[in-house]
């Protein structure tokens, strides 16, 4: 099985796992990191709009927690009701903190896998960077 074919079945299976009773959207992803681990994650909602996690942001928790490798190589997302998924806003923004422009997303349908992929740059071309922290917190 393929890279990307593994990526699918992972984040798919993360999807069902998904709290999602008031959108009724179930979402999954998965990250495979620089080392080889793959971690997934889903979309958990809550009452308090927008406070819940997005499949993105809980796929990241997982990665920070197994406590390896932190550089995403790949992500992989699929929602149950869209033919491709991508990470919105805020998810685009966690995900380049963790990768580089050429990183590869995955856009899938659940039914047939990967639909598109993109790279980081494309989903979000002027990331919010770390070196403007740097560069902003010294004196300028």
């Amino acid at each position: 099985m393929a890279v990307t074919d593994s990526l699918f079945e992972t984040a798919k299976a993360a999807m069902v796992k998904a709290h999602a009773p008031y959108s009724r959207f179930p979402v999954g992803a998965a990250i495979l990191t620089e080392d080889g681990q793959v971690h997934s994650g889903c979309n958990i909602e809550i009452v308090s709009f927008p406070e819940g996690w997005c499949a993105e942001t809980s796929a990241i928790a997982h990665m920070v927690m197994a406590g390896g490798s932190r550089r995403i190589a790949e992500v992989a997302v699929v929602a149950e009701k869209l033919v491709a998924c991508s990470p919105c806003g805020g998810c685009r923004q966690r995900l380049a903190e963790f990768s580089t422009p050429s990183t590869r997303v995955h856009l899938c349908d659940v039914d047939t896998g990967v639909v598109e992929t993109v790279t980081m740059g494309d989903l979000l071309p002027h990331s919010f960077a770390t070196d403007a922290l740097s560069e902003a917190g010294d004196g300028r």
